[in-house]
């Protein structure tokens, strides 16, 4: 994904809000945008098209 695998690892430690997608920082226990509590870490690879 990145070019750089420092940077990779930086970009995988975001976490993704379930209820309205925003990106959080790791180690939040809610949203900063909407304050919902289920968090997902983010993909560390990309999805391939079927």
């Amino acid at each position: 994904m990145a070019k750089f695998a420092l940077a990779e690892a930086e970009f995988s430690k975001i976490r993704i809000c379930l209820r309205c997608k925003a990106r959080n920082k790791t180690g939040s226990e809610k949203c900063r945008k909407c304050g919902y509590h289920a968090l997902r870490p983010k993909r560390k690879s990309k999805r391939v098209k079927k």
